[in-house]
């Protein structure tokens, strides 16, 4: 489900995939999907058969559904998305780069004091609260919360409401758009890109720590397992917070404001993961490429509480051969309820496949009957596979509030507490979701291009301004 594609580049600046390949000279073709999501939720005395509704392409379309399954919400559901609207389009007339750095903020401000101004109001306001101050239908409100859990993996009281305008209203401004050949085309194009312009990108090295310097107490370069040592101007970590100042910062060079960062947010979960291979015909005409599968209220945030499919080869069919399909099904899981596979490799392995039956009973039930005598090819991932394969602690998703925070303040940005270090992705603002991280990556670069003197900047503002950044972070 890619965000960020959208082709055209005078319409805006959140099609922010489409723009950092345009930087390295490179390009996608997509497929638009005419639809984000199907969801299929729980049963109610309004809706006695399940909440069945689709996330249009068109905006229009998509309203007028929701409003049909609640009538009576008709004026909520127009003044709750028409708020996201106002972030979204405040967000869409900015150049978006470094929020850190206030030469550019000044700059976007003489040029657009309005949108501006919009973001601002938002940014310590979650999306639960302006829910509940136009929507007033418990039933309504839970799916706000859906809509929020199925990026962010918490509830809309917890999500940012800035981060759920640019998801809510991107989907439709420049759509929901699958990249010809599968989503590893993206990063094959981006380290086409990157080599042609210059770079180098080692493969197969696994970064094992970051070397600070004695006297300066700045990071210098990294480490790897194969002996070598990288040096460096800055050092940039896409790893998660809790990767990189557990496992590749010197605990001692460690700074203090990581563990103000370990108060307000914890790991969300990993996923349990199934990619089948299935018969094309085990699809119910009119099947979508999205769904989200949702049984019970009480059990969405739970572990394998909420469901998630995702079949590309409705767009692509070059996927896979003729009459078939690939089918990706996973749900949020976490690492502790897994064996350890060294321990007794044959119970972890049927461990997985009774959680894989169970699955596609599930799946089967909610809305793809026949999946299982369908099924060609059945592959299983959890947590654990996440773990060893993506790098990441406890294969997590990323950071999730602990408690409820002040919106976006809260959120680390690029700079660290380690001069030299910097962070991009999902534990950095604005947080997880694909546009998000990637425009955590270009806040960064361009805080990095600011403090090597490439970009100009204002230093006699710029420490006090990042002075009170901290200090938001802190208070929030």
């Amino acid at each position: 489900m890619m965000f960020g594609l959208g082709a055209a580049m005078d319409r805006g600046s959140t099609n922010l995939i489409t723009r950092a390949l345009a930087a390295v000279g490179e390009s996608v073709d997509t497929v638009p999907d005419p639809t984000q999501i199907h969801y299929h939720l729980p049963a109610s005395p309004a809706h006695p058969s399940g909440l069945e509704v689709k996330v249009w392409r068109d905006f229009d379309a998509f309203v007028a559904e929701l409003t049909r399954a609640f009538p009576a919400e008709a004026a909520g559901i127009a003044k709750f998305y028409g708020e996201c609207w106002r972030v979204f389009n405040a967000l869409n007339a900015l150049e978006l780069k470094s929020l850190e750095e206030p030469a550019y903020l000044l700059g976007q401000f003489g040029r657009r004091p309005g949108a501006c101004l919009t973001l601002a109001s938002f940014v310590a306001t979650n999306a639960g609260d302006v829910a509940r101050r136009h929507i007033r239908d418990p039933e309504l409100l839970a799916f706000i919360d859906m809509e929020c859990y199925c990026w962010s993996t918490v509830g809309a009281d917890l999500t940012p409401m800035i981060n759920a305008g640019m998801v809510f209203c991107d989907r439709h401004w420049g759509g929901i758009n699958y990249p010809v050949g599968g989503t590893g085309v993206l990063a094959d194009k981006l380290a086409e890109g990157l080599v042609a312009k210059g770079g180098a990108i080692e493969y197969g090295t696994r970064v094992t720590g970051v070397v600070v310097d004695g006297a300066t107490g700045a990071a210098t370069g990294v480490t790897t397992a194969d002996g070598r040592t990288f040096r460096s101007k800055t050092v940039i970590s896409n790893a998660t917070r809790w990767d990189t100042f557990d496992g590749l910062v010197p605990r001692t060079a460690t700074p203090p404001e990581e563990a103000s960062f370990r108060s307000k947010y914890k790991k969300a979960p990993s996923f349990f993961s199934m990619h089948l291979g299935i018969k094309a015909g085990t699809l119910p005409p009119g099947t979508e490429c999205h769904h989200i599968i949702c049984e019970s209220w009480a059990r969405m945030e739970d572990a394998r509480g909420t469901l998630f499919v995702s079949i590309p080869s409705l767009l692509d069919p070059t996927l896979c051969p003729p009459g078939t399909h690939v089918f990706h099904a996973f749900t949020p899981d976490w690492v502790d309820a897994w064996p350890v596979k060294a321990d007794d490799p044959e119970a972890y392995k049927a461990a997985k496949e009774k959680a894989a039956d169970e699955f596609v009973a599930r799946l089967e039930a909610a809305a793809f009957p026949g999946l299982a005598a369908g099924t060609l090819f059945r592959e299983v991932g959890t947590p654990r596979t996440h773990r060893r394969f993506l790098g990441r602690t406890d294969g997590s998703y990323g950071p999730i509030p602990a408690k409820r925070l002040a919106g976006m303040l809260a959120m680390p940005m690029a700079r660290t507490g380690l001069k030299g270090l910097y962070c991009a992705g999902d534990s950095t603002f604005p947080g997880q979701g694909v546009n998000a991280v990637v425009f955590s990556g270009v806040g960064c670069a361009h805080r990095v291009l600011a403090d090597l003197g490439r970009v100009p900047t204002l230093p006699v503002v710029d420490g006090a301004f990042n002075a009170l950044l901290r200090a938001a972070r802190e208070w929030a």
